[in-house]
C-alpha cells in the first residue's frame, strides 16, 4: 500500500519510521512518473516489509526542496529515518529490485 506523503505527515511516516521506507517524488504532468507508478506499486506489493510513499512535488514543494529533487521521478530509500539510496529516472521492476535490495 502506498501512502500519500505531505509536509504534515512526512516526519511521522518516514523520518520517525523504523525500517525501510521508499519515497517516490513525482508529479501528475510527468510521463515517466506515470509510467513508473504501477512499477512502484508492484514493488510495494512484493515487499511488505518496506513502506512506500509518494510525494507530489507540485503540492509539496518544501519537501522537494529539502531533498534537493532536481529531476523526477526520483526514488529515495530511507532506513530508520535516514536517506540511504537515491534513484532518478524511469526504471523497470528488475531495476528497482537491483537498486533497492
Amino acid at each position: 500500500m502506498e501512502i500519500k506523503l505531505t509536509d504534515s505527515n512526512f516526519n511521522k511516516e518516514v523520518i520517525d519510521s523504523k525500517g525501510k521506507v521508499l519515497v517516490d517524488f513525482w508529479a501528475s504532468w510527468c510521463r515517466p512518473c506515470r509510467m513508473l507508478a504501477p512499477i512502484v506499486e508492484e514493488y510495494a506489493n512484493k515487499h511488505n516489509d518496506i513502506k512506500v510513499g509518494k510525494v507530489n512535488i507540485d503540492e509539496e514543494r518544501e519537501l522537494a526542496i529539502q531533498y534537493q529533487i532536481m529531476s523526477i521521478p526520483t526514488l529515495i530509500m530511507f532506513e530508520d529515518g535516514r536517506p540511504t539510496q537515491i534513484h532518478t529516472g524511469f526504471t523497470d521492476l528488475d531495476g528497482l529490485e537491483r537498486e533497492f535490495k
